[in-house]
């Protein structure tokens, strides 16, 4: 007899996240429980740094190895008298949002692992040494912890199958779309803590650029443009190179330093947008140009 397809796919369901459960264990109660050890004795790195690398795993590796594999187990067992998994996964969703915190460390983790590879030989040789053996099937320790972040995606494509091969009549029908629904919420806040993480990582690296004024450094602003323009002195009738970054809020009007040492740039002005006024010139001489206003001065500017 073919078993139903929405069973096959409940069954690798169940295989992969058997799978997964083996991952998470190598990760939290061999990988962070021997680098901890090491951490403790005062050989390797500080302990800080450890938790810093593996962030919240623990508690990921408690809940899908005590609780959500068992119930998966338990109803692929009981599928010929009552073949459902939607109630579980249900169950399941809610805790998805601890990844929210694993997936934003993500980058800074391997970040640490590479620093401190190279700066404490004793920790890369642990590393190395746990790589080795069979658990770890030829990969290394970065390959390792990218599975957290790809699980999500994967329940979520999984899912969405399963729906789509159940027939209408299905006792599962209401759980599992409701499960879909569940699960798309949370890959979205995940793929909105990694968004967000990107967003302030590019705002800090132009703030480095402004040598971190004072008053400009605000994390929630947002770079809308930024680039080279030219300035005219309407003196002697030319043109300097200046630059601009225009914000949510701001208008930095820039000077390139010559020497960067820090710095990229010089803010000369700040304009706030709330109170600017741009217009379009039709100058012969200068083509594409326009004037810029604040409450101090006006620019007038020339774009490429």
């Amino acid at each position: 007899v073919q078993e139903p397809e929405e069973k096959k796919i409940a069954l690798e369901l169940l295989e992969t996240e058997q799978a997964y459960v083996n991952r998470l264990h190598l990760l939290d109660q061999i990988f962070y429980t021997e680098l901890m050890k090491e951490a403790k004795n005062g050989k390797t790195v500080p302990e800080e740094v450890v938790k810093m690398i593996f962030s919240n795993i623990s508690s990921i590796y408690q809940f899908h190895a005590k609780f959500f594999l068992p119930e998966l187990q338990k109803r692929m067992e009981d599928w010929s008298c009552n073949p459902r998994i939607g109630d579980v996964i249900q169950k399941l969703a809610p805790f998805l949002k601890m990844y929210g915190e694993y997936v934003k460390n993500f980058e800074k983790a391997v970040e640490l692992i590479t620093i401190w590879s190279e700066k404490s030989l004793p920790f890369q040789e642990l590393i190395a040494d746990i790589q080795k053996r069979k658990v770890c099937a030829n990969l290394t320790l970065q390959h390792h912890m990218l599975e957290p972040v790809q699980r999500i995606p994967r329940y979520e494509l999984l899912l969405k199958d399963y729906v789509k091969k159940l027939p209408p009549e299905s006792p599962d029908r209401d759980d599992a779309e409701k499960a879909l629904e569940m699960i798309f919420m949370v890959a979205k806040h995940s793929n909105a803590a990694i968004a967000e993480m990107e967003r302030l990582q590019n705002l800090w690296a132009v703030y480095q650029r402004l040598g971190l004024e004072d008053d400009i450094v605000d994390p929630s602003n947002e770079l809308i443009k930024e680039g080279p323009i030219q300035k005219i002195s309407t003196r002697n009738n030319s043109t300097s190179e200046k630059y601009l970054f225009l914000f949510n809020n701001m208008l930095l009007y820039c000077v390139p330093k010559v020497i960067q040492v820090g710095a990229e740039f010089q803010v000369h002005l700040r304009i706030d947008v709330d109170s600017m006024k741009v217009q379009q010139l039709n100058d012969m001489d200068f083509p594409h140009t326009f004037l810029v206003s604040g409450k101090q001065r006006t620019l007038e500017l020339q774009a490429r």
